[in-house]
């Protein structure tokens, strides 16, 4: 771990407060309200005064966000992020954060997010969103009905003809995600799943069916990055962000080389050399799941199998704790999921897992966690590697 330094220009930077607003069934919020909801419940977890807080993180609401929601919060920040890779988008701006804390030029900062997209669908406020748009690069692609989830499945194909994965072997993921949220309370979904009704499942894209995807849910959640210096008068023992990496590899499907490897190959290995530690150190990983292809093939790309090996990986147990909390597939999935990834592996670090608590072989708590967020199409991947003292 690094040594800590009290040189503005290289301060180390912790993980001093977490949270989630209301998840999962939320008919009366408003994002807003989930955004208020999550950032109140960090702050209070962290034991600072909101005072501390000068930079914020923001992405997917309003105008011009992050200004609507500093707004809403009553927060006048002096540096901002409001960067936007889907999925990606929260470690992205973690590491983003981190640097930015460490440079000296912010102190503490929030990175809060809040969507209500199961309930607007349910109010007809808006509907599900089959393509991202006809303008720049996707009028390529739009006109053949490649719809997001098609680009998902495509590559999933891709992989299984290339390294002879089966649809028991992805299915695997997802009953893996239900099993984990069978011990969460928070989850949206706990009954258990068999890979048999993955696989009889409705076909949504080839060769996903239904339980191969995503459920879609309300929620927001909240983490409070902070210098090192604040780390004293905090509530609770610091999670300590240790190396991250980000990457954007295409947007147009012509353009991406490898349907087999994602963007994460590229964010984990910045973020494990910068963390000075190796994928084989982590004890856990949080890993973005919209479809269960991204758990096996991001497996791969950090560096916990070989390329082709996720397959296999996936159905051995005990290899590497994942999406301890159910994941998208199963917890909560309300829109750019990354942020609840770095609350989970807090969580987890820290030992206050609602659900299922990682421990070591000897019984200790966990040491390091990866958290690894994907957006769009495999089109950007963030990779934050967090450790305890």
């Amino acid at each position: 771990m690094p040594t800590t330094s009290r040189n503005r220009a290289g301060r180390r930077v912790a993980v001093v407060g977490i949270s989630l607003s209301d998840c999962g069934r939320v008919d009366e919020a408003t994002p807003y309200t989930l955004h208020a909801q999550a950032a109140r419940r960090a702050l209070a977890d962290s034991g600072l005064d909101r005072s501390v807080i000068d930079g914020l993180a923001s992405a997917g609401l309003g105008t011009l966000a992050p200004a609507e929601v500093a707004e809403y919060l009553g927060l006048r920040p002096r540096w901002v992020d409001s960067t936007t890779v889907g999925g990606a988008t929260w470690e992205v701006m973690a590491a983003h954060a981190a640097d930015a804390i460490a440079a000296g030029h912010t102190n503490a900062v929030l990175l809060v997010y809040g969507s209500t997209a199961r309930a607007d669908i349910r109010a007809g406020r808006r509907t599900s969103n089959l393509s991202f748009g006809a303008r720049g690069p996707l009028q390529f692609e739009v006109p053949y009905g490649h719809t997001l989830i098609a680009k998902y499945a495509m590559a999933a194909r891709r992989h299984m003809h290339a390294y002879g994965t089966t649809l028991e072997q992805l299915a695997e993921v997802a009953v893996r995600a239900r099993a984990n949220a069978a011990h969460n309370p928070e989850a949206m979904f706990r009954e258990p799943i068999t890979v048999e009704e993955v696989l009889d499942g409705p076909m949504i894209a080839d060769p996903f069916t239904k339980l191969h995807c995503c459920i879609r849910s309300d929620g927001g959640c909240a983490v409070l990055l902070a210098a090192e210096e604040y780390v004293p008068d905090t509530a609770k023992a610091p999670v300590w962000v240790l190396g991250t990496g980000e990457h954007v590899s295409h947007t147009t499907m012509s353009e991406w080389e490898d349907f087999t490897v994602s963007p994460a190959a590229v964010s984990g290995r910045l973020a494990f050399e910068r963390a000075g530690v190796r994928p084989e150190d982590v004890d856990l990983a949080e890993i973005y799941d919209a479809f269960t292809y991204m758990t096996l093939v991001t497996l791969e790309d950090l560096g916990f199998c070989a390329k082709g090996e996720g397959g296999p990986f996936v159905q051995e147990k005990g290899r590497l704790p994942v999406n301890t909390d159910g994941g998208g597939l199963s917890a909560c999935h309300p829109g750019m999921r990354g942020l609840f990834l770095l609350v989970e592996a807090v969580r987890q670090l820290r030992g206050e897992a609602p659900g299922l608590q990682v421990r070591r072989a000897d019984g200790s708590l966990p040491q390091l966690a990866v958290a690894s967020g994907t957006g769009g199409w495999f089109c950007s991947s963030g990779t934050v590697v967090l450790g305890r003292d």
